[in-house]
């Protein structure tokens, strides 16, 4: 019998990550501390990012004032559907959807140059239906992150963000 695989990621939080925001300005995630966030990785250019930045927005707007963040990083590793620079990304996200829930740097988020934020995600939440826990299979992927910066759940990239809000509302 294996050893639980806990041992081999450090008992920790994503508020012990530092990442850089959409400008390139290093950002402590420890500023969500005592927040419920819901961190996924975003894609311009996918056939979900409407209904995903809409719906984002939408429950971001309703729950803030009471906790809520959304954390979006961008990641280009699916069928190229995050092509643009970060300066483009941010005026898409704003234009298109009025977004203003906080946008970071593009980032990996499988293989060997993968963040290790998103290894840690990954680590710490197990797989889900028709997903594997080691990699993520698309854009969209949603991690709901307690208020003590531990992963709660992970929901599939086909996931609706209203379903995170009917879970936890």
């Amino acid at each position: 019998m294996f050893a639980s695989e806990t041992h081999l990621v450090p008992q920790k939080s994503i508020f012990e990550f530092t990442v850089k925001d959409i400008d390139g300005v290093d950002t402590k995630l420890s500023k969500y501390a005592n927040k419920i966030i819901v961190l996924l990785n975003v894609a311009s250019y996918c056939g979900l990012t409407d209904r995903n930045y809409t719906e984002l927005q939408e429950i971001y707007d309703k729950y803030k004032k009471d906790g809520l963040e959304v954390l979006a990083f961008p990641c280009n590793q699916f069928a190229e559907t995050e092509p643009g620079t970060h300066m483009q990304i941010k005026k898409f996200v704003k234009k298109t959807y009025n977004g203003t829930f906080p946008l970071f740097a593009k980032i990996e988020v499988n293989g060997p140059n993968q963040h290790e934020l998103f290894k840690y995600l990954k680590a710490t939440s197990g797989g889900i239906r028709g997903f594997y826990r080691d990699n993520l299979k698309w854009n969209f992927a949603k991690f709901v992150i307690g208020k003590d910066g531990v992963v709660i759940e992970r929901f599939a990239p086909t996931s609706s963000p209203r379903m995170i809000e009917i879970e936890y509302d």
